[in-house]
């Protein structure tokens, strides 16, 4: 991945407290996978950023390089690559998403 793309997302993944990239948007996901870790976020009240990677084929390639991470969605809390659906969907049955993100105390 070229410096620009890294930057771009580094900025991307910094704008947030909580950043999610995914296939479409919060109000309108483009896959079950996206909507479920957006309705995740919802159902806990969490304020989050978001980036639809499918309107950037350059950022959805280099997001997957930057996290070494096959898939989208991708969940970030305070610029830490956090996972995909699965494990959103893990840790916010525990509450270690709550309380990551501060919600809850640790």
């Amino acid at each position: 991945m070229n410096e620009a793309v890294k930057q771009k997302i580094e900025e991307l993944v910094g704008s947030d407290k909580v950043f999610l990239f995914m296939k479409g948007t919060p109000d309108a996901p483009m896959c079950g996978f996206s909507a479920g870790v957006a309705n995740v976020l919802r159902s806990l009240g969490i304020q989050y950023g978001s980036f639809n990677v499918l309107s950037d084929e350059v950022i959805r390639q280099g997001i997957k390089d930057f996290a070494n991470w096959p898939t989208i969605p991708q969940l970030y809390i305070n610029g830490e690559f956090i996972g995909g659906h699965d494990i959103v969907v893990e840790m916010a049955k525990s509450g270690d998403l709550q309380k990551k993100v501060g919600t809850i105390p640790a």
